[in-house]
């Protein structure tokens, strides 16, 4: 398993966010670079957004959510067409980011 995962659970629809783009950005100089992408698989999840035995360094990470590709393949109007999660690795565990997601809001809390 990767060292950072990610679910995505629509809480309007109480399914699983499926087909959602992600990117994982670390900073460098003044902007963030391109890590790893993925896109959810049918249970909403990505669980080798990283490569096997891939560890990162200690420091602030971002993960977007492309929600308004998804919503738009729904036909539904969203007020979140990016979701940006920002969050610091801390050691080698692992890291699990989730969002629960609706057309006009969104949580999230580390998960395991």
């Amino acid at each position: 398993m990767s060292q950072i995962t990610t679910h995505v659970l629509d809480t309007s629809l109480g399914k699983p966010g499926k087909g959602i783009r992600i990117g994982l950005y670390q900073p460098e100089d003044d902007t963030w670079k391109l890590v790893a992408e993925g896109i959810t698989d049918d249970d909403g999840r990505i669980g080798d957004l990283l490569a096997e035995g891939k560890v990162l360094a200690e420091g602030n990470y971002q993960m977007v959510f492309d929600t308004g590709s998804y919503y738009k393949e729904q036909a539904t109007k969203t007020f979140y067409p990016k979701v940006t999660i920002e969050f610091t690795v801390f050691d080698k565990s692992h890291y699990h980011v989730p969002l629960l997601l609706n057309p006009f809001g969104f949580s999230t809390y580390r998960g395991s």
